[in-house]
């Protein structure tokens, strides 16, 4: 299990790369205008992401 978990965590990190590096600007502008947001909205979007996240896994498996 502890296995998988780090397989995952490692894959995160390589999908969360692909955007800073193909479009360091565009991820430049993305980190100022979140820097602009509210921690509520940022909280938000957090648990949207963590919410989409659990469906996707559950459909998949």
């Amino acid at each position: 299990m502890w296995t998988e978990i780090a397989s995952a965590l490692c894959l995160v990190l390589v999908i969360e790369g692909i955007i800073p590096f193909l479009y360091p600007q565009r991820w430049r502008n993305l980190v100022a205008q979140m820097a602009l947001m509210t921690n509520r909205q940022i909280r938000l979007v957090g648990l949207a992401s963590m919410l989409l996240g659990t469906v996707l896994l559950m459909l998949i498996r």
